[in-house]
């Protein structure tokens, strides 16, 4: 049995080491707002922070994050950087099917924490792991350019 520290507390999971840390969040958690895309760390659908780095879940096992903390799509918000991304994602309704979205957005808050006032460049170096299949990268971008705007 591993513990996590899971959006700010301790978590017991009682999956084997080698289980990616997706599986220990929907499975084992219950925590479904973070994706399975592609299983391969190729599409992004999964993205979480770990000690604040965007990191795909899916090919990340839970005994690589003992003792490191993870944010999920489920209190991303609760940060200052995140509640910009999440009100700037609303604002310019930048969703379209919404499949992808939790996985942009903790990618985008991720960017934001690191750099925050991201030029186009900045965005798309560090938006294109993230794939959406609906096409919303102009609104993607817009929504992070918005972020920081409301963040300066």
């Amino acid at each position: 049995m591993a513990t996590i520290n899971l959006n700010g507390r301790d978590v017991a999971v009682d999956l084997p080491d080698d289980t990616p840390l997706l599986w220990a969040l929907r499975d084992g958690l219950n925590m479904t707002g973070t994706k399975f895309g592609c299983g391969i760390a190729m599409c992004g659908a999964c993205t979480v922070h770990v000690d604040g780095q965007a990191t795909r879940s899916c090919v990340t096992p839970i005994s690589a994050v003992a003792g490191k903390k993870i944010t999920t799509i489920e209190s991303v918000g609760e940060a200052k950087v995140g509640a910009a991304v999440q009100a700037a994602w609303q604002k310019l309704d930048v969703v379209q099917c919404g499949y992808c979205q939790s996985g942009q957005i903790m990618s985008a808050t991720a960017l934001l924490a690191s750099n925050p006032k991201p030029s186009d460049a900045d965005i798309d170096a560090a938006m294109s792991g993230n794939v959406c299949r609906c096409a919303t990268y102009v609104r993607i971008r817009a929504a992070i350019h918005e972020a920081a705007k409301s963040l300066a």
